[in-house]
């Protein structure tokens, strides 16, 4: 009957034979015609094409080619490391493309060859319109496609058993139509021929199978151990790419197609290449992505993953971003001798908080004002969610060094509240015996629970408006970073960066970012330990290392190590109790050390790059930053910009480097932590237009900090007409007196006078030390008639206004820049005056501005 009707318009006809999953079919044939020019091209796609004209055929043999693929895309989705990888593995499933007649067959073909799995064919079609019932198209069609390429699979199907014998004749499969196991003969016939299912290597004489490979792992681990001429036999007939193909794991199987054995100078060379093609590949699948944990397939190459289904937190977010960030750029091996990556991290999610709280019934004791050691000896006593241990006791072979179990909780480094420190991060030492150090990982876990309901951090959550029994805790079990020295585990360096600097000093912009660097554990920063601070874009120019008796004064003294003497890690409420502070001089004896140190010569009084002489060591990272042995500046350069871009905001990043490293391997830099610098007073933008403001007492156009400076309604001059450069020790003297009364008060202030403040010469400027003017919110140097400055801090000095964010603005008059007006102040009534300083009070708060991106400050009375 279809003969005699005029079909041009319709794409196909089906005969309905009571199998509903004909209706899945036609969906699907449908979406593979319209997607597969699309997917093969972009992204590489298999295809599979099927040339068959009797419709009672197709509509029978088509379900059932479907369901044998969509079956082998449920099967390898499995390997795929998240939700979204297993989406990306089934899409890439392969197509299948219907063809009526040799021409339609033959355009497929020529289109998709490069592409293609396999073709399903009948003997006898029509040729053109104009069928031919003599010939017999399919044989024609096979000599034409083995013609340019006798690998690709051929199966015909034909209603006559005589065609058989001229079908293997071809090289091609055959299947009866007339079979009753029609359907089992198809699905041997594909899987074993277009790559679906296990990945079979056989001896190429007997055809006996040799070994099998379930996934791309277990073919990685066999790829070494098969014998040669099985190697050899799989390799040049294009099987492995062929399996890969069928995988949706286009990027590794493109690699391998055109891979021939001539290729090689021998197949010792070639297992390599294998091995190491599809070792970078599964790294690379590894990047950038948050995957499941699975205890059957956790590996090495799985840099990231997750336990459990709730939130992993704001840190492990910024983790996952950090890790993104690599994978997108490709900084992995960008940069000469280093390794730019995370450490390997596993996080709990928040889930097991909640089920820990609750299976132990903790909130009615977290949510109590008990003391923090008795909230923590609760939270010992409990016990952890039981299904997390398996999933511990696999993790736990895999790790090497000693571990950080650090918090993650959901309001850590947000956008608008940055919650760090408040909670605890524990270091775990690594010890040979796995169930005694998965128990103390577990006890780790539950302290930094515990420590969500420590005083401190409900004080916090109480600051910020937020409600305590709200907050849920992931964890991160992270590797530290670094090498064993004796009985002492660190990094060789570890530092925090910033994209954006207030107190830049020239020729540096607020832009370039800065650094603060330290030798051993990033501990000694975040405590406010002395660190060594640079501008990534002039890794040169150091303000401490300005002269030598600077560096003796200015740099490290002490650095941070995990202790690995202790046998049994007990946590306490002090999360540093298993960490030694130790002399830099203790580390003289590590073999980087020399990458970090330079040497005081006590006879000449110089310093020298390097241990070489002898001297007293000092910390001044003169091999990274002056002879470049470690590219740290254009990593730090080019991570702090792009995290800016991708976060669309300021950022701080933590980071740690491990120099220590086995010959030929590149040293590893450590992304630890990435947070926005929350919008305030650091970020938000400051307008300081002195058109618009009366009664201006200063204006600055070099100007450090950023902000608007509140609730100061205190001025502390020096009288310009009074002033004695002889006599600034004892100006020091009453200027602490003033400091104390405002200390005892509780007020802040303005300082205003000539020369440097915080100048050892007591010529140059007001020789104060820092705890003597300890709550100036805003410091001026103003330079007289015959006492002009240049805007220049001693170290210390600046260091103190950069870590308590004082704003510091520089005035010369006489050269036209800024102002201060010291008439307005001399009007004002005194609360103190003696020959050289005067102290005013004003009824309400000046306006004091400073913008630290155009280093411009102005502070009026309005």
């Amino acid at each position: 009957r279809l003969q005699n009707e005029d079909l041009s318009a319709i794409d196909y006809v089906f005969c309905w034979l009571g199998n509903a999953d004909l209706l899945v079919a036609i969906i699907k044939l449908i979406e593979d015609r319209m997607n597969a020019e699309h997917d093969v091209e972009k992204v590489g796609v298999q295809v599979i094409i099927m040339v068959e004209d009797s419709v009672r055929f197709i509509s029978s043999y088509l379900p059932n080619l479907y369901k044998i693929i969509l079956k082998q895309s449920r099967e390898f989705m499995k390997e795929a490391l998240n939700e979204h990888q297993k989406m990306l593995r089934m899409r890439g499933r392969p197509k299948i493309l219907l063809a009526n007649n040799y021409d339609d067959a033959l355009a497929l073909y020529n289109k998709f060859k490069f592409n293609l799995l396999g073709i399903i064919s009948d003997v006898s079609f029509r040729k053109s319109r104009n069928r031919d019932p003599e010939t017999k198209e399919g044989f024609l069609l096979c000599k034409t496609v083995h013609a340019e390429d006798p690998n690709i699979p051929f199966l015909f199907q034909s209603s006559d058993v005589a065609n058989e014998k001229i079908a293997a004749e071809l090289g091609a499969g055959f299947i009866y139509k007339g079979s009753k196991t029609l359907s089992i003969e198809l699905r041997n016939y594909v899987i074993r021929n277009f790559g679906f299912g296990d990945f079979i290597f056989r001896n190429p004489d007997t055809l006996e199978e040799v070994a099998r490979a379930t996934d791309l792992q277990s073919l990685q681990n066999l790829i070494l151990k098969i014998p040669d001429q099985v190697l050899l036999y799989h390799a040049s007939r294009n099987e492995i790419s062929k399996w890969l193909n069928a995988r949706a794991l286009f990027p590794i199987a493109q690699i391998f197609k055109f891979l021939k054995p001539e290729d090689f100078q021998s197949l010792a060379e070639m297992r390599k290449f294998i091995y190491d093609a599809i070792a970078s590949f599964r790294i690379s699948k590894g990047r950038g992505v948050i995957a499941e944990f699975d205890k059957e397939t956790y590996d090495e190459y799985l840099i990231f993953c997750r336990i459990g289904e709730g939130s992993i937190g704001g840190k492990a977010r910024g983790l996952a971003f950090l890790d993104s960030i690599v994978k997108k750029y490709q900084l992995l091996y960008k940069y000469n001798n280093a390794q730019v990556t995370i450490p390997r991290s596993v996080v709990i999610g928040t889930d097991i908080f909640e089920e820990f709280m609750e299976n132990n019934d903790l909130y009615k004791i977290a949510l109590t004002d008990l003391p923090d050691e008795e909230i923590l000896r609760r939270f010992l006593e409990a016990s952890l969610p039981g299904r997390i241990f398996q999933d511990l006791y696999v993790l736990v072979d895999f790790l090497r060094n000693p571990v950080a179990i650090r918090s993650s909780s959901k309001l850590e480094d947000s956008h608008y509240q940055p919650f760090a420190g408040i909670y605890s991060t524990y270091m775990v030492p690594r010890i040979p015996d796995n169930a005694r150090m998965i128990h103390m990982m577990a006890n780790a876990i539950k302290a930094v629970y515990a420590s969500v309901y420590y005083k401190a951090s409900k004080a916090y959550m109480a600051a910020t408006s937020n409600i305590i029994d709200e907050e849920k805790m992931a964890i991160i079990i992270q590797e530290v970073c670094g090498s064993r020295y004796g009985n002492h585990f660190y990094p060789t360096f570890s530092g925090v960066a910033r994209s954006i600097n207030f107190y830049p000093l020239a020729p540096e912009k607020p832009e370039d970012g800065i650094v603060s660097v330290a030798f051993g554990l990033g501990k000694y920063i975040v405590d406010g330990g002395t660190s060594l601070r640079f501008s990534p874009k002039y890794p040169k120019k150091i303000l401490q290392l300005s002269s030598p008796e600077t560096a003796l004064r200015e740099t490290q003294k002490l650095f941070y190590a995990i202790d690995l003497t202790q046998s049994e890690f007990v946590p306490t409420t002090d999360d540093s109790a298993n960490l030694l502070k130790l002399p830099v001089k203790d580390a003289e004896n590590n073999p980087v050390f020399r990458h970090v140190a330079s040497t005081y010569d006590l006879e000449s009084g110089t310093l020298r790059d390097g241990i070489q002489s002898h001297g007293k060591r000092i910390v001044t990272f003169a091999g990274v930053l002056q002879h470049n042995t470690f590219p740290l500046a254009e990593i730090l350069s080019e991570i702090l910009q792009i995290g800016q871009r991708e976060m669309n905001n300021p950022i701080e990043m933590e980071f740690a480097v491990n120099l220590d490293v086995p010959r030929n391997e590149p040293a590893v830099f450590n992304l630890l932590q990435i947070r926005p610098i929350v919008l305030s007073e650091q970020t938000r933008t400051i307008e300081v237009k002195p058109g618009e403001a009366k009664n201006i007492i200063a204006f600055s156009e070099m100007a450090l900090g950023h902000g608007v400076f509140e609730n100061l309604c205190d001025v502390i001059y020096l009288k310009p007409e009074s002033f004695n450069a002889s006599k600034t020790s004892l100006i020091a003297e009453r200027i602490e007196k003033l400091n104390q009364q405002m200390k005892a008060e509780k007020r802040n202030y303005v300082l205003i006078g000539p020369g440097r403040w915080g100048s050892s010469d007591p010529w140059l400027g007001i020789p104060v030390k820092w705890p003597q003017i300890s709550e100036a919110r805003i410091i001026i140097e103003s330079g007289l008639d015959q006492y002009r400055i240049d805007p220049s801090q001693g170290t210390h000095f600046f260091q103190n206004l950069t870590s308590f964010h004082v704003g510091y603005m520089t005035v010369n008059m006489h050269r036209n820049e800024g102002k201060t007006d010291v008439d307005f102040l001399n009007r004002m009534p005194a609360v103190y005056e003696d020959e050289f300083i005067r102290h005013v009070r004003f009824d309400k708060p000046l306006v004091a501005k400073i913008d630290g991106r155009k280093n411009v400050g102005i502070i009026y009375y309005d």
